[in-house]
């Protein structure tokens, strides 16, 4: 009994083991059929790229899951009955390798292959890559896996793993790159058949239907359009040459006008010419001046460098006598300190002697300053003594020489001239009173003075800028655009005619308030203060476009007043703002609340202002609640109120404007509104004028008043000093009052006692510190002879002393001599370092230069002059310049306008022989490939006629194929017997399953003459009786035999019994369907035998 290998795919939650069954039991038998199929396997030549190893289907169509499951390299039979899903498999297998839904026959979009319930399905297909002609098999290894993962709306995402399952790429353009290497085309019906083809090819019977098929197996029909299409690409580009050739001449014409106009500048281009020569050369003499300074710096860094070997010798050298001198040190002071020692021995004894003298002076000093005080108190008795005689005969002397009625004059008259005092002292006071109130009100009337001319001078300038509003408001009655500025029209009209003379490769749009109106004229002022500058900028498509609006600009605006231009590319369509747009139900967006004229200012407003995020809220309480109470609306950034203030999330900005000045509909309003306030103004201005006059008679009459107080004050100062000097005169002239003379004599008589009594204090002083002074020469005597004992001991140390401090100084001068030369070592470095960085930047600025001057001239100059006498040149030739401008006109537009048509004309010269190169090209390459394609038609026509006789031949039939080219369709006639060879029947007249047996061979017969990795059938022989299936089966056997390196996947609901054994051919056998199924099994039919 012949035996198969088969698989099977047991359901997800089945339990029953996977195993392979024979027909026969014995496992000797089962291993021997292995051993022969690897053997097999490894000598016979077998698919090495692009063949399917396995599929595994999740929530596609009717089944949860189905799979995985592995295909065999060569043959593999799908079998199973109606409904197990074999052409879910087939239909998987073109939707997972990028296949469109209608190229299936199962459906019209993808979303139909989600099973019911479920929101996605998965699809995953290993192919294999091995061998030479692997995709990238340092990256994907072995097998290719490509999962699809598809979404109830009818999107897809790919991911492309390696073997190992690693993420290799998400992107389409990687599995159409693998399905071109690899040669997969899964829309061909000849790579894969599906039922619903299948069917519409056996059953139809048109010779034109059979062609396509031909031609679409082949891909000469892709060819085909390919080459159809290119023609009529030629003709549509023989039609541009034509137009090219009329605008070239009309290009030429204005060319040769501007070439005049250009060659009557010249001589002016000979100087421009050599200004560009001087700047060439004055690039290059920077570059050479900049190199001859860093010539020096190089040369000091070379000679510093060359100084730093000798520094290092100078340090060591100062490091050896540093050392040397340290060691002497050493020397002598370890003989020191034997010699201190012995002076140390000595000096206890001498300070408790010192400690004696000290205590023995200190009592003779006490009992000297006890006998000085007790001398200077006698002192002062004796002086106090005679002080008191002195006095007291004063005193007696000249009681009697003073009379009575002098004393009373004297102060009679001081008591006068106090009176005066007190009467001009008042008078002064008041004075300085009355002086300081009219200082404060001076001040304050000079105060308000200057606040008053402050104001005169701030209603002056609103005047004037009310009355020229007023004039521009009046101008727009007949010409609106005169709002923006009474030079707005002559500008215009000047930007239109350089519009007109090509200088504008788009004509520039502007003002962007001519174009903008508020749809409620409650938010104008609004509107206003939230574009602002903007209502008066102008919008250019490119930076050419900019250039030369401002150089048309300068004519017509004064520097530092010109709008603002920006430059933005034109589109006709206003952009999608909804996404980044604020919506609210019951406010605005500025974006909203306007009607704009052009999609460029809206765009162009949009980019700069983001005018779809903002709000425009009437009441600023309102506004307030909107943005800061409660969370802004999503997309706003920000809002403005009808009176023009600006809201933010945490900020609130009050607006400096009361009205609109650009945008408003109304002028008759605003000209009387503005004539009202210029009345106002005109009267305000006349009230602080005649305000200003009566302060400043103010100020003059407190002035004079001021004055005369000073100069009445002054007068008061002297009087009182005066009257002061004359009371001190006559105070001075007053007699002493009478001093009681007795109780002088007492103090006398007294002070004598004392005396006595601090002579005697002082003699027994005396006799004390006499002792004092006896005991404190024994003292010091014994001090002097201990100090001798010490002396000698230091006239030892002495000397050493000194040899020790000479070796001290040494050792200071020899590391003061070390440091010296370290810092400048340090210092010379730092030289060095600081001269390196300045040629680093020196150098790196040279770098900068040359690299300036090569883009200004690549070429190195050797320039012998100065930069100076260069630069003073190019200024000469920049003012002739300049003054010929004046002359003939702006040079650089006639130049622009000569280049620009000479580049158009050259272009498009250069655009129709190119064009007409190409057409001859073209023409010579199709005539060769429709001479290719023809020749590789008729060989296609041929094979294809060769392979289907000799297939025809296998079943004992004749017949050919016969090919019309020219009416594109294709009839087979066959014979069915070899003995009626007279009788060739056409397909038509042939039984249902001789029909299908033919068509089989002609399919077999274009598998032969096309290529691809793999075969797909479904039901190819639902028609054919017995005899005609086994020898269709024969025929298919036979040619996967001949084909080891092609993979053939047939589909068929035969249970495929018959089949020979043989290790190349893998069954694939599905569970039939049960009822209410929602996942389809696999089961392999050995399992079957074996559980049997």
């Amino acid at each position: 009994m012949g035996k198969r290998k088969e698989e099977s795919i047991s359901k997800p939650g089945s339990h029953k083991r996977q195993r392979q069954e024979y027909a026969d039991e014995h496992s000797d038998e089962s291993n021997e059929e292995e051993n022969s199929q690897s053997s097999a396997d490894s000598n016979s030549t077998v698919g090495e790229v692009g063949i399917i190893e396995s599929i595994q289907l999740k929530n596609f169509m009717c089944h949860s899951m189905l799979g995985p499951f592995q295909f065999g390299s060569n043959l593999n039979f799908v079998v199973g009955s109606n409904g197990s899903g074999k052409s879910s498999v087939l239909t998987a297998l073109i939707v997972g390798l990028g296949g469109k839904a209608t190229a299936t026959n199962r459906g019209s979009s993808l979303k139909m292959f989600v099973r019911d319930g479920e929101t996605s399905a998965d699809i995953s297909i290993t192919l294999r890559n091995r061998g030479r002609d692997a995709f990238k098999p340092e990256v994907y290894g072995g097998s290719i896996i490509v999962n699809q993962h598809i979404t109830l709306d009818g999107s897809r995402s790919y991911r492309l793993k390696s073997k190992s399952g690693t993420l290799i790429s998400s992107k389409k353009e990687e599995l159409i790159g693998i399905l071109d290497h690899f040669n997969i085309q899964v829309d061909n019906p000849v790579s894969v058949l599906t039922q619903e083809m299948s069917k519409h090819f056996l059953q139809s019977k048109n010779e034109g239907d059979k062609y396509k098929f031909f031609m679409k197996a082949t891909q000469l029909e892709q060819m085909k359009e390919d080459y159809s299409s290119i023609m009529k690409t030629k003709e549509n580009t023989c039609i541009q040459i034509e137009q090219g050739v009329e605008r070239l001449q009309e290009l030429k014409r204005l060319y040769c006008k501007k070439k005049e106009h250009y060659k009557s500048i010249g001589f002016v281009n000979d100087m421009r010419n050599r200004l560009e020569e001087l700047k060439h050369k004055m690039a290059w003499a920077v570059v050479g001046e900049m190199e001859k300074e860093i010539q020096p710096i190089k040369e000091g860094i070379r000679t510093e460098e060359g100084n730093t070997d000798k520094f290092i010798q100078k340090l060591e050298e100062c490091q050896v006598k540093v050392s040397e001198a340290e060691e002497k040190y050493k020397t002598i002071q370890e003989k020191l300190i034997t010699v201190s020692e012995e002076a140390q021995a000595l000096h206890p004894q001498h300070i408790s002697l010192k400690a004696d003298v000290q205590a023995r002076r200190k009592a003779v000093n006490e009992a000297e300053v006890l006998y000085n005080r007790f001398k200077t108190e006698l002192k002062h008795l004796g002086k106090d003594n005679e002080q008191l005689r002195k006095r007291i005969e004063e005193l007696k002397s000249s009681a009697n020489q003073v009379s009575e009625p002098e004393k009373l004059e004297r102060q009679r008259k001081i008591a006068h001239l106090r009176e005066q005092l007190k009467a001009v002292h008042d008078e002064e006071t008041m004075i300085g009173q009355q002086v300081d109130q009219f200082q404060q009100a001076i001040y304050k009337y000079k105060e308000e003075h200057a606040r008053l001319r402050r104001e005169d001078c701030d209603v002056k300038e609103a005047l004037g800028a009310k009355q020229k509003q007023l004039r521009e408001l009046k101008d727009s009655k007949t010409n609106t655009l005169k709002r923006f500025g009474p030079h707005i029209p002559a500008f215009l009209e000047a930007v239109e005619t350089a519009y007109r003379q090509g200088r504008f490769k788009h004509k520039p749009v502007g003002p962007l308030g001519a174009f903008i109106h508020p749809k409620d004229a409650e938010l104008t002022l609004a509107v206003e203060c939230c574009l602002k500058s903007l209502v008066q900028a102008f919008c250019c498509d490119n930076h050419s476009d900019e250039r030369a609006l401002q150089l048309l600009m300068s004519k017509y605006y004064p520097r530092g007043f010109r709008p603002q231009i920006i430059v933005n590319k034109f589109q006709n369509e206003v952009y999608d703002v909804r996404h980044r747009g604020v919506h609210h139900p019951e406010f605005p967006s500025v974006l909203t609340a306007l009607e704009i004229d052009h999609a460029v200012v809206a765009n162009c407003l949009i980019d700069v202002r983001r005018i779809e995020a903002i709000l425009l809220i009437k009441s600023s309480c309102k506004a307030r609640e909107v943005m800061q109470f409660n969370r802004p609306p999503k997309n706003c950034r920000e809002a403005f109120t009808a009176e023009g203030d600006q809201v933010f999330e945490r900020r609130y900005y009050s607006s400096d404007y009361l009205r609109p000045k650009f945008l408003s509909k109304d002028v008759e309003a605003e000209i009387s509104h503005l004539e009202k306030e210029i009345e106002n103004k005109k009267s305000q201005l006349t009230a602080s004028q005649q305000r200003l006059y009566s302060i400043e008679n103010e100020i003059r009459q407190n002035e004079d008043h001021l004055h005369s107080l000073r100069r009445r004050q002054k007068e008061l100062q002297i009087k009182i000093r005066r009257t002061n000097a004359e009371i001190a005169d006559i105070e001075n002239m007053e007699e002493h009052q009478s001093v009681d003379i007795r109780t002088l004599e007492d103090e006398a008589e007294e002070n004598k006692g004392k005396m006595e009594s601090v002579k005697k204090d002082m003699q027994q002083q005396s006799r004390k510190m006499e002792e004092l002074k006896n005991t404190l020469q024994l003292a010091e005597k014994k001090l002097e002879e201990m100090k001798e004992k010490i002396h000698q001991v230091e006239e030892v140390a002495g000397p050493i002393k000194d040899e020790l401090n000479q070796a001290d100084s040494e050792v200071e001068n020899s590391k003061r001599r070390l440091q010296h030369y370290e810092d400048k070592q340090k210092e010379h470095l730092a030289c060095i370092k600081r001269h390196k960085e300045l040629l680093a930047v020196k150098e790196k600025e040279l770098e900068e230069k040359t690299a300036q001057a090569r883009q200004i001239y690549s070429e190195r100059m050797e320039v012998s002059r100065t930069v100076k006498s260069l630069d003073a040149e190019m200024n000469r030739l920049r003012e002739r310049i300049n003054s010929e401008n004046l002359r003939h006109g702006n040079r650089e537009e006639i130049v622009q306008q000569f280049h620009d048509a000479k580049e158009r004309y050259e272009d498009a010269n250069t655009k129709v022989k190119h064009l007409k190169k190409f057409i001859r090209l073209l023409e010579e390459i199709m005539t060769q490939r429709f001479k290719i394609y023809r020749q590789f038609l008729r060989l296609l026509s041929l094979r294809c006629k060769l392979y289907f006789d000799n297939l025809l031949r296998l079943r004992a039939c004749s017949g050919k194929i016969l090919f019309d080219h020219k009416n594109e369709t294709l009839s087979i006639t066959v014979q069915p017997r070899e003995e009626d060879k007279a009788a060739l029947n056409d397909v038509r007249s042939l039984s249902g399953g001789e029909r299908s047996f033919s068509t089989v061979c002609f399919i077999l017969s274009l598998w032969s003459i096309t290529e691809s990795p793999f075969r797909c059938l479904d039901e190819f022989d639902v028609y054919m009786d017995m005899v005609n299936r086994r020898i269709a089966m024969d025929m298919i056997l036979k040619v996967a035999d001949s084909q080891h390196h092609r993979q053939f996947i047939l589909l068929t609901p035969q249970r495929m019994s018959s089949l020979p054994t043989c290790p190349r051919i893998r069954i694939l056998r599905m569970q039939d369907p049960e009822r209410g199924q929602r996942t389809l099994n696999f089961q392999n039919r050995n399992d079957k035998e074996e559980d049997q």
